[in-house]
């Protein structure tokens, strides 16, 4: 599967991937991640943090799939709005979700310290705005589910909007605790130190087959086999290709990254910017003053490799940008698509499928890809050790 199309705007001006040679023949190891993108590193830098052996294997270049084409948003709101994933999946297991999600942006916060790279992470507000004024009822009664719960959020009428931004809506939720961060460069930085913590990791080794039995995993791979106690897929999008039944569906979606802004009139506070309309539109600022925007996905998830398809969805980001923020200039530079995926309550599969006791699966969907991999990293580590963790059921597969 191609996971981007384009030039993503992280790899384009980041450091250069780790080095990670070819596997050379047969490995044995406790625990094969297969997976070197953002979600397979920060499980295995979990992993080799608690001295279990670990070998991480991604048939590219590390971190250059879709974690490249990742805009970096860290929202502790999924894509389903609390109200909505209280009715599909109970009030204790959705408010469990959402807190997850807020304590998970504060470890990742107090990871970028104990690496020494602030890897892009900077604290921001998020707007959420109503698209039409018939969205409002419901942005109000999101509000107050989510005020009722304790989450530190302001109701914005037309006229609060107004004073504060060029954006023009109905009604808007302000929430505290998101942030913003570079996801390349994240992934980058945990490789280089689970690899100095006794990580293995090769790229370019391509995972053929894996005969699961009772005790181990035995994976055969385009350079050797490799025999594990347990593995774990963290391959995002492509790990439907490792499923019976997949539980989501895989759909496209585009980026844009414009040249440095000098004035980002009419957009308050650098804030994350997104809408209830589906599919959505959304916005934030780079360290070096730059607009990042996103969204218009189309419903097949090769929809993306057409480069004349991402050239008109490029399109219509920037008059979206521009009917949101009329004063600023916005002039394109880099525009790519990758593979979105959206399961049926907007949250994340973690742990094991029925019936496959040594194979754990960490798919983070939706916007909150890097959120739901910190939330995988402890999980897995926790299942792995035979730990409790109530997070076990609100994201277990057959729920």
């Amino acid at each position: 599967m191609s996971l981007r199309s384009g030039i993503s705007f992280w790899q384009a001006s980041g450091p250069p991937p780790v080095a990670a040679p070819p596997l050379a023949g047969d490995a044995k190891c406790e625990v094969l991640v297969v997976g070197g993108g953002i979600t397979g590193a920060l499980i295995a830098h979990r992993l080799v943090k608690e001295g279990i052996d670990t070998l991480l294997i991604d048939r590219r270049d590390l971190g250059t799939g879709s974690t490249a084409a990742s805009t970096g948003l860290l929202q502790y709101e999924v894509d389903t709005p609390l109200v909505d994933l209280i009715a599909k999946v109970g009030e204790k297991n959705a408010v469990q979700a959402y807190r997850r999600g807020l304590s998970a942006i504060d470890e990742i916060e107090l990871l970028t310290q104990e690496l020494g790279d602030d890897c892009g992470f900077n604290r921001r507000p998020s707007l959420y705005f109503a698209s039409h004024w018939w969205h409002t009822r419901h942005l109000r009664r999101e509000f107050d589910c989510r005020k009722s719960h304790g989450f530190q959020v302001e109701l914005l009428d037309r006229t609060a909007l107004s004073a504060a931004s060029s954006i023009r809506s109905p009604a808007t939720i302000r929430s505290h605790g998101d942030a913003q961060i570079d996801p390349y460069r994240l992934t980058q930085a945990l490789l280089k130190a689970a690899l100095r913590a006794g990580l293995r990791a090769h790229s370019h080794v391509a995972m053929l087959h894996a005969d699961e039995h009772p005790a181990c995993v035995q994976v055969q791979t385009s350079q050797g086999l490799v025999a594990a106690r347990q593995i774990v897929f963290a391959t995002g999008y492509e790990s439907h290709c490792y499923l019976k039944h997949p539980p989501a569906s895989l759909h496209s979606t585009y980026a844009l990254v414009s040249e440095p802004i000098t004035d980002f009139a009419g957009w308050p506070e650098g804030s994350l910017i997104w809408e209830t309309a589906r599919p959505y539109f959304y916005a934030r600022q780079t360290p070096d003053g730059r607009a990042m925007i996103g969204g218009a996905d189309t419903v097949f998830s090769n929809d993306h490799e057409r480069d004349h398809l991402v050239e008109r969805k490029a399109s219509s980001l920037q008059k979206r940008f521009k009917k949101l923020f009329p004063a600023i200039r916005f002039e394109p530079a880099f525009a790519w698509a990758g593979t979105f995926g959206e399961s049926k309550d907007g949250l994340a599969y973690i742990g094991k499928p029925a019936g496959r006791p040594n194979i754990y699966f960490a798919i983070g969907y939706g916007g909150n890809g890097i959120t739901f991999s910190m939330i995988a990293a402890k999980l897995i580590a926790d299942l792995y050790h035979g730990r409790p963790n109530d997070e076990a059921a609100v994201f277990r597969f057959g729920r």
